[in-house]
């Protein structure tokens, strides 16, 4: 624990963009995002076809997600597969409120509901 914070809890990383990174690169789309607590990666969650947030968390053991939607500020944690509540994180703590759920626009297909998890 440092400042009061646990391991893998750093408030001062900004989120890596807007979107899901591996889902930009790639031309995907994703339901919701997800941002990681320790490094800022933001990833889709586990609805979306390629669930990018989790794999992060696997492959980095990085212990805390916490939600990217407008409105939303609470924490999962992949130890104890429970919500929590964390700290405030660096700004911006969403996707942009224009951005549509599912995204990005453009490129979620008609029949994104028959591809989600």
């Amino acid at each position: 624990m440092t400042d009061g914070l646990p391991a893998g809890i750093d408030p001062s990383v900004p989120p890596s963009g807007a979107g899901c990174v591996e889902c930009d690169a790639s031309g995907g789309w994703w339901v919701h995002l997800r941002r990681c607590a320790q490094c800022g990666h933001v990833g889709c969650c586990d609805s979306s076809p390629s669930q990018h947030a989790s794999k992060h968390a696997a492959s980095t053991k990085h212990p805390f997600m916490q939600s990217y939607e407008p409105g939303e500020d609470w924490f999962w944690s992949f130890e104890t597969n429970e919500a929590y509540d964390g700290p405030e994180l660096a700004a911006p703590t969403s996707h942009p409120v224009d951005q549509p759920t599912p995204g990005p626009k453009g490129r979620v297909p008609a029949d994104w509901q028959q591809h989600i998890h």
